[in-house]
């Protein structure tokens, strides 16, 4: 079993693009594990990490940290990313073990 991405989740109440992206993380969740932090953008801690990150407006979204996107997520974008990365681990690992 493959530990979970970490996905950092930057909202704003009454955001239909939030709504979409969840909608997005849901269904890519059911293939990839998934650990998804939520975070209120109007909050310090939210406005410090969007800041940092370079996000513009909600939603945002990070992954392992790292600015992935903001406003209206792309499923695809993200499960090409994630697969990316999946397939980069298990090559890491398979010469790791070599």
């Amino acid at each position: 079993m493959t530990a979970p991405v970490e996905i950092t989740f930057l909202i704003q109440r009454d955001c239909a693009f939030c709504d979409h992206a969840k909608d997005v993380l849901r269904r890519v969740g059911q293939d990839h594990p998934l650990h998804i932090t939520e975070i209120d953008l109007a909050g310090e801690e939210g406005q410090q990490l969007a800041r940092r990150a370079g996000v513009m407006f909600a939603p945002g979204v990070l992954v392992d940290g790292e600015p992935f996107s903001y406003g209206r997520l792309s499923e695809r974008k993200l499960r090409r990313a994630l697969s990316k990365r999946a397939a980069a681990k298990t090559r890491s690992e398979t010469e790791g073990t070599a």
